[in-house]
């Protein structure tokens, strides 16, 4: 809807059909996720920093929510988005043409801008489904991502490292984050699996409506699951961040880091990295999850695609890197 919104003043401006404050203006749009989970707030928060120095660099940046990091990808080959957050799993998936985008084959043009928060794979249980431990949740009813969701093809990719298919539930539904907490408190399904950051404002919601508590997603499936994959890695959720779970779990986790495509002008992704860089301390408070960013570990984890040359040209500026 921006690009379109910005494709239509830039050919009023050609036709000479307008003069306006839009001229030489840059349009961008960040691709994020739904709305109540912490890919929306993140690129919101990107904007919000990127308009404050409209007047010398004139970009203006939009944000899209989206069903998430498969979707976000796509987006950035097929050019419908200039930047997106996306899940380190399915950045490589992208990366080197497998899994989801296999059919596409390899996208060579995509590029890292930084990596933000940890996100962790989480199984949140209703307190009455008898789930206390992972292989409880066979034959139980699940409820998994939307279809292009970087969630649900995790969700998927863990199912198939337990040895476990569709059938080995009850029932598997297909769920957006806003429907998750939804169907899990009205008795629809027993457990939900997703990708978040935590602490996550939407799992706040579910915790405190009905009685749920977080399982452990640990043992040699989940070890040998990391080992074979660069992009996962071990993740601790401590104790007491949500109610019903008093007690830290162990599970494993992806980053979620922001991508661009090397069709993006060095610009653009410059000015972009330098708002969020200048203004971190800033931006760390917008959201609890990126209390812990720190600007070497954004230059450097979570970054399997090369750095887009707008963003190496500012870490060298600034002697984040060589």
């Amino acid at each position: 809807m921006y690009r379109f919104f910005g494709t239509v003043i830039s050919l009023l401006l050609i036709a000479g059909g307008i003069n306006s404050a839009f001229a030489g203006e840059k349009f961008i749009t960040i691709g994020t996720a739904g709305e109540l989970g912490v890919y929306y707030p993140a690129g919101g928060a990107i904007c919000r920093l990127v308009k404050r120095g409209i007047k010398e660099h004139g970009i203006r940046c939009f944000v899209e929510p989206t069903s998430g990091s498969v979707y976000n990808l796509k987006g950035l080959a097929n050019r419908e988005l200039d930047l997106a957050i996306a899940q380190t799993d399915w950045i490589y998936h992208a990366y080197k043409g497998t899994r989801d985008f296999a059919d596409n084959g390899p996208d060579p043009k995509l590029r890292s801008v930084f990596s933000l928060h940890t996100e962790a794979f989480t199984v949140l249980a209703r307190a009455d489904a008898n789930i206390k431990k992972l292989s409880d949740l066979k034959g139980k009813r699940i409820g998994i991502g939307d279809d292009g969701s970087g969630m649900r093809a995790t969700a998927e990719e863990f199912i198939e490292a337990e040895g476990w298919n569709k059938g080995s539930f009850a029932e598997m539904l297909e769920l957006k984050p806003a429907e998750q907490g939804k169907a899990l408190c009205a008795g629809k399904v027993d457990a939900v699996l997703f990708t978040s950051g935590h602490p996550n404002g939407g799992m706040q919601e579910i915790t405190h409506k009905c009685a749920t508590h977080l399982i452990s997603v640990e043992g040699a499936e989940i070890n040998e699951l990391i080992k074979h994959n660069p992009y996962y890695l071990h993740v601790t959720l401590p104790g007491g961040m949500y109610p019903g779970s008093p007690h830290s779990i162990n599970t494993f986790g992806v980053k979620a880091t922001l991508m661009t495509s090397s069709k993006v002008d060095d610009e653009i992704i410059y000015q972009v990295v330098k708002a969020v860089f200048d203004n971190l301390d800033n931006f760390k408070t917008l959201h609890p999850v990126f209390s812990a960013l720190d600007k070497s570990h954004m230059v450097t984890e979570g970054l399997i695609a090369p750095l887009h040359p707008g963003a190496i040209r500012y870490y060298r500026e600034v002697g984040l890197i060589k």
